[in-house]
C-alpha cells in the first residue's frame, strides 16, 4: 500500500461576538464592527499530542467548535482512530482583541459516532454533511480494508430534534468510488451534486471529480456499481496532489510538487469559465519546508477573513503533525 505519512480529521467552528455596552446612550462602543482572525498561524497546543493529530471537518454547535481529527496518540504512533476535540473563540468589537480556547472533549453524540466509525485499522480524512435532498446527516471516513488499502465509507444518521444520542447506521462502503488503490479525503461542493477526493489509482495521489445524477440520493447514489472518476487535469500535476476540500468556488488541497516551499503545501484554486484555475501557493505566511497537509475552510459572515484549519509537522509543534489554525483571504 502507498500511503504518505499524513492522515486526517473533523472540526466545526462557531464563533461568539462580545460586544460591551456603554453607560453613555449616545456613544456608540462599537470600534470593530466586523471580526478578524489572526494572520499568524497558531497552534492548537490543548488539543495536540507529542503524536501525530491531522485534518479537520467542520461541526457548528452551540457557540463552540467541535473537531474531529485523526491522531495515532492512542496508539504511542501506529494506528491512526478518530478523536474529538473543542475551540471556542471570542472577538471583542471594543478593543480588537482575539481569543480562544481548545482542549480534548468528550460531547457524547461524537463518541457515538467515534464508536461507529474507528477499526481495526487506520481511520482518516473525515468529511460530515447535512443531505438536502434526503435529510440524512452523512460523515464519510476512509478506513483500511482488509487488503490494507484505504476504501471510502459513510455513515448517515436523520437528525431528531431534542435527541443527542442518533442512530447511526453504517459503515457502508462506497462501492462507486472505491478502488483497489488508497482512495481518501473525500468532499463535496456545496450542491452536493459532485465529490471531489484523492487516489493514487494510476501511482501517484491525484484528485478526482464524481458528478451525481439531481434525482439520486446520495446513499443510493454511492451504493451503485463502481465506475470511474474524472481527474481534474487543471490541478493536478505529476506530484502527489490530495486533501481536496470545495467551499463554493474555492478549492484547497496539498501538494508535494516542485516548486513549493518544502513537502506538502498548501494550495487553492478558483472556478471561473467552467473550470478550476492554475493553483496557488499559500506561501511562507502558512507553508514552510516542512509539510503543511488537509486543509479546512470555514467563513463567518461577521469576520472580515477565513477560518483555515491544516496539519503541519513544523518545528515548534508538540511533536510530529500538529493541528493549527490561522486567517485568510481569497481574491474576488
Amino acid at each position: 500500500m502507498k500511503r504518505s505519512s499524513v492522515n486526517s480529521a473533523i472540526f466545526s467552528i462557531l464563533i461568539v461576538i462580545v460586544s460591551t455596552v456603554s453607560c453613555k446612550k449616545n456613544e456608540n462602543p462599537i470600534v470593530y464592527p466586523y471580526g478578524s482572525f489572526p494572520d499568524s498561524v497558531i497552534s492548537l497546543a490543548n488539543i495536540n499530542s507529542e503524536f501525530d493529530d491531522y485534518n479537520c471537518d467542520v461541526y457548528q454547535l452551540y457557540g463552540e467548535i467541535y473537531l474531529l481529527f485523526s491522531s495515532n496518540r492512542g496508539s504511542s504512533g501506529g494506528q491512526f482512530d478518530f478523536v474529538q476535540g473543542e475551540v471556542s473563540f471570542i472577538f471583542d468589537q471594543t478593543t480588537g482583541e482575539f481569543k480562544y480556547n481548545n482542549y480534548i472533549s468528550t460531547l457524547p453524540f461524537l463518541n457515538k459516532l467515534i464508536d461507529a466509525a474507528n477499526t481495526d485499522g487506520d481511520d482518516l480524512g473525515p468529511f460530515s454533511l447535512f443531505s438536502t435532498v434526503d435529510g440524512y446527516e452523512y460523515m464519510f471516513t476512509a478506513s483500511e480494508n482488509t487488503a490494507g488499502d484505504l476504501d471510502f465509507y459513510y455513515f448517515r444518521n436523520r437528525p431528531v430534534y431534542g435527541n443527542s444520542l442518533p442512530d447511526i447506521q453504517g459503515p457502508f462502503p462506497a462501492t462507486l468510488l472505491n478502488t483497489s488503490a488508497d482512495d481518501a479525503y473525500i468532499c463535496f461542493d456545496i450542491n452536493q451534486d459532485s465529490a471531489y477526493f484523492s487516489s493514487d489509482a494510476d501511482g501517484n495521489f491525484d484528485i478526482y471529480v464524481k458528478n451525481r445524477p439531481e434525482e439520486t440520493t446520495i446513499d443510493a447514489w454511492l451504493d451503485g456499481t463502481y465506475s470511474a472518476s474524472a481527474k481534474v487535469d487543471s490541478i493536478n500535476s505529476t506530484s502527489d496532489d490530495k486533501c481536496p476540500l470545495v467551499y463554493k468556488d474555492i478549492m484547497l488541497f496539498a501538494s508535494n510538487r516542485p516548486g513549493g516551499m518544502g513537502g506538502y503545501d498548501l494550495y487553492y484554486s478558483i472556478f471561473r469559465s467552467g473550470q478550476w484555475s492554475s493553483p496557488v501557493n499559500f506561501g511562507p505566511d502558512i507553508n514552510t519546508a516542512s509539510d503543511e497537509y488537509r486543509p479546512r475552510i470555514w467563513i463567518h459572515t461577521e469576520f472580515t477573513n477565513n477560518l483555515l484549519i491544516f496539519s503541519s509537522d513544523r518545528p515548534g509543534g508538540k511533536g510530529r503533525f500538529d493541528l493549527y489554525f490561522t486567517g485568510v483571504t481569497f481574491p474576488e
